[in-house]
């Protein structure tokens, strides 16, 4: 059987017996409080119908606790040291899949036999429903999040350890500092909650970063009310491009030689914003029907940053 411990002492003794150490460049930090590593997957509320997919596997400690309470725990690891060495600590666990493999093709998608395994899962019994649940790497957290969510279909619930920083901008109202073109894309289709923030002390290494464990829960009707998701998610990101300039020189920039002066003051002005307006300030319900309003004007337009 697996071993549950995920101690120093015990993380210390198995990197010692394959040769290597961890290496932070690749966010391998590991969670070595019991307790916390607990409340994260009592955080995701599993069932028999869930199936989870883990980014970063790392010695299968929280792989373990996860395929315990789950039907099917996808789990991904890209370091080869691990994932031989979480093979032994999960070769017990007849529905723990190992994939070794990079959770993303580039920065815009996910990794194809990722979703696919994660669609083979769900398909293997009626009424199964998908979670994201992870320590996850600080450099995938933000792409992996966002592109979940540009998915077709986008897991139901993320609980996941993440860099504060990234928790902030996550939850962060209009007007803030850390608000921006991730709060609104994540907060036009989810509910945010920001369950606890962690010191460094709880890792393994010690990361320089505070981190948090957030959980991000999919509002189906939300989302669904959106009329474009890619279109929106482009959008977004073109709004936020240069956040500290005007909303109109933002606008014109993104559409130019589509839109002139006039017809984006006209846009502005019927959402009750005038040309000293940015981004920032506006809400997600404003971004929305700015967004809509654009859309309906020019409903060919792709960004041309688009890759």
């Amino acid at each position: 059987m697996p071993s549950y411990n995920q101690t120093i002492s015990y993380l210390a003794q198995r990197f010692r017996e394959i040769g290597v150490r961890p290496d932070t460049r690749h966010g391998q930090n590991f969670l070595v409080d019991l307790n916390l590593l607990g409340i994260l997957v009592d955080a995701a509320e599993l069932g028999p119908n869930d199936v989870v997919l883990e980014v970063g596997t790392g010695t299968g400690g929280l792989t373990a606790k996860l395929a315990a309470r789950a039907a099917h725990v996808v789990t991904v690891e890209l370091d080869r040291h691990l994932y031989e060495l979480a093979s032994e600590e999960l070769i017990d666990l007849p529905n723990v899949e190992m994939l070794r493999t990079d959770v993303l093709k580039n920065k815009n998608r996910v990794a194809p036999p990722v979703i696919q395994a994660v669609q083979t899962a769900l398909a293997a019994a009626p009424g199964r429903r998908w979670k994201l649940v992870a320590n996850l790497p600080y450099n995938i957290a933000t792409p992996l999040i966002s592109n979940l969510l540009a998915g077709e279909v986008p897991p139901c619930c993320m609980v996941v350890t993440i860099q504060k920083e990234v928790a902030e901008r996550l939850a962060a109202s209009p007007g803030s500092k850390d608000y921006g073109a991730l709060s609104v894309w994540v907060q036009s289709q989810c509910s945010v909650e920001i369950l606890r923030t962690l010191p460094a002390s709880v890792f393994w290494p010690r990361p320089k970063v505070q981190s948090a464990f957030v959980r991000v829960t999919l509002d189906f009707a939300r989302r669904a009310a959106i009329p474009d998701l890619t279109y929106f998610h482009e959008f977004v990101r073109a709004m936020f491009l240069h956040r500290r300039k005007f909303l109109r020189s933002v606008v014109l920039a993104a559409f130019k030689g589509r839109l002139d002066k006039p017809a984006v003051d006209a846009l502005l002005s019927g959402l009750g914003l005038n040309g000293t307006a940015r981004a920032e300030e506006l809400d997600v319900p404003t971004m929305l029907a700015f967004c809509d309003a654009v859309r309906a004007r020019d409903p060919a337009w792709r960004l041309s940053t688009r890759k």
